[in-house]
């Protein structure tokens, strides 16, 4: 396909498995928005978030209205992508209404390796150079899933919303997981509880705690990826998303789509920033170990799962024609 075909007049009807994915996960959102009303700091700006997403995407799907081609439906996906941002802080809206689970997951690392590895890892490694690489890989998260989508769109088209369908809807299902599961990670709960009571394994339950208090473990900054990554957690990180771990979840399900791709180089070159950021997980203190354990295990669940269930959406759409 050459570049002027993206412009040619190709309409569609009806929306993207991703746009009709987002209208879902913020119906379902604003419920529990009113469900937690009188708990949540600024319900009302959440509202308006909700406000603002539709706008924005009411307005590329004018702009696909009036200009129907491949490239105007392509850019109807940027508002899906860029409300993942959006949704994630609030994730910690709604987990924090309930009592902390980091004591048992803290716990479950304790019993299985002896240990926390989240203290243990970057004691063990404590070079510069590992330091920047896993802190690369951490901060790659967002990068290689656009990268990934985006190539699906420009170059596996008439696979684009089956792609779309697997990466929102697995996304949001994490999403909806950290909504009822609340737990912080070790950044959060070991300098709530004291280095020195996690490194000797004694977990205290801390109930609401983290309703009042977001303070973090201050890492040691190595260099600019270091820094990038600490940049990133300081601004849009919250005591919220430790189990599963969505970094590993949702970094495998963009190797699997990007594997689908049939396009070696695709994944190869992303293949070591995944192995990266898998470690950087712990290595960062972001999550306990048996987060990323379980991260991984569900992402391969939930992709072949979504990717069954697109087939049968669309096999029966096609039969009731």
């Amino acid at each position: 396909m050459t570049f002027k075909d993206y412009f040619r007049k190709d309409y569609e009807k009806g929306l993207w498995s991703m746009e009709i994915l987002t209208l879902i996960y913020m119906l379902f959102t604003s419920v529990l928005i009113g469900i937690y009303w009188n708990g949540i700091t600024d319900p009302v700006s959440m509202i308006i978030t909700r406000l603002f997403m539709l706008a924005a995407m009411a307005v590329v799907y004018g702009i696909y209205l009036f200009r129907p081609c491949r490239a105007t439906k392509i850019l109807r996906i940027f508002p899906a992508l860029l409300g993942l941002i959006w949704w994630y802080p609030e994730t910690y809206d709604f987990c924090s209404q309930l009592p902390y689970l980091d004591h048992v997951f803290a716990g479950i690392d304790q019993t299985l390796f002896g240990c926390q590895p989240a203290l243990v890892f970057n004691t063990i490694v404590t070079s510069t150079f590992w330091s920047e690489a896993f802190n690369m890989g951490y901060y790659a998260y967002y990068y290689m899933m656009g990268a990934t989508i985006i190539f699906y769109m420009l170059c596996r088209y008439n696979q684009a919303d089956k792609a779309g369908f697997v990466f929102l809807g697995s996304f949001f299902i994490y999403y909806i997981i950290y909504e009822f599961l609340p737990v912080a990670g070790p950044q959060y709960y070991f300098k709530a509880i004291g280095v020195e009571a996690a490194d000797t394994g004694v977990f205290p339950a801390i109930g609401d705690y983290f309703k009042t208090h977001t303070e973090m473990l201050m890492p040691e900054i190595k260099g600019i990826f270091s820094q990038l990554v600490l940049g990133a957690q300081e601004v849009g990180e919250r005591p919220t998303a430790a189990f599963p771990s969505s970094h590993v979840g949702m970094s495998t399900v963009t190797m699997l789509l990007a594997l689908k791709t049939g396009n070696k180089w695709l994944f190869w070159v992303m293949f070591p920033v995944y192995l990266l950021l898998c470690c950087a997980t712990v290595y960062i203190q972001a999550h306990y170990l048996i987060d990323s354990i379980c991260g991984f295990i569900l992402a391969v669940i939930l992709f072949y799962a979504m990717w069954f269930a697109y087939d049968k959406i669309n096999s029966k759409k096609q039969a009731g024609a």
